[in-house]
């Protein structure tokens, strides 16, 4: 492989986020769909493989947050993904800003129960100067929180975004069955009792098929196809050029604690997001 599809293969990109959105908890689930680790729990124990570090300071540990910026790297689908693990505690700003001159691209972590927070604002305020390409993921589905037309209103007023969802709830919190994937047009459901599982999904191509019916149920159904009609009614359709150029954020919803919308993310990011490319000094 040459100098040029060497660079073409990569993906750089920075998490950012207000701290207990999930950060650290998706950079985890993102390096297990990589192989980089084995098991949930090893960034936060440092039981991890050569090259993919973080959270693993004494000061980390003892507070439960980031505060010091690491390199997590790992192959999928033949890409090389770098994450730039960044402090998102308001305490060690300054290293996640100097981060952010790094990064090709970042991925804001929001909760899906308090919405955009202030260092959450603060930092997409950087990104949105120098014209960082940005992909929103809501995160902790599983939990009861805002309805999730209410939250990307709030993610465009607050940040200043334009925003088009390639994912979409099916339910929430206790009433959450599932996501719908835009991007790749079909849908992934729970299934039994098993949360944890990353294969535990069910898909379903057509969602006007009877099957969407009998698995979420006749009102979840009806429910699902409306908001679907809505979207494309109010929200532009993906454009790549639009989303690197740092005019439009595409959205995903998900949990990361549970592994889902976390492939569906990822699929799609490496997809879409830049390679390296030159920097303005």
């Amino acid at each position: 492989m040459n100098f040029t599809q060497e660079i073409a293969r990569r993906r750089t990109f920075g998490i950012i986020s207000h701290p207990d959105a999930g950060k650290t908890t998706l950079t985890e689930k993102l390096l297990l769909f990589g192989g980089a680790i084995q098991e949930a729990g090893a960034v936060k124990s440092n039981k991890i493989k050569k090259g993919a570090t973080s959270d693993f300071m004494e000061i980390e540990r003892q507070r439960g947050i980031s505060v010091a910026t690491s390199v997590l790297a790992f192959n999928y689908k033949d890409k090389k993904i770098n994450i730039l693990d960044t402090p998102g505690h308001k305490d060690f700003a300054e290293d996640t800003y100097r981060t952010l001159t790094a990064v090709d691209s970042v991925i804001v972590v929001i909760d899906v129960a308090k919405g955009v927070e202030e260092q959450t604002e603060k930092l997409v305020s950087v990104c949105r100067m120098r014209k960082i390409p940005i992909l929103v993921f809501i995160n902790k589905l599983d939990r009861e929180g805002k309805d999730a037309f209410d939250l990307m209103d709030e993610v465009e007023k607050k940040l200043g975004l334009q925003v088009t969802p390639m994912s979409f709830p099916i339910g929430m919190g206790y009433d959450f069955q599932g996501i719908y994937n835009l991007w790749e047009k079909n849908i992934n459901l729970f299934s039994g009792d098993s949360r944890k599982n990353i294969e535990d999904v069910i898909e379903i191509k057509d969602i006007k098929s009877n099957e969407l019916d009998q698995v979420v149920g006749e009102e979840a159904a009806a429910k699902l196809r409306d908001e679907l009609e809505l979207i494309q009614e109010v929200y532009p359709e993906f454009d790549r050029d639009a989303y690197l150029e740092g005019n439009l954020q595409p959205v995903f919803f998900g949990s990361a604690l549970n592994n889902f919308g976390v492939r569906e993310l990822l699929d799609c990011f490496i997809e879409i997001a830049p390679s390296p490319r030159p920097k303005d000094s």
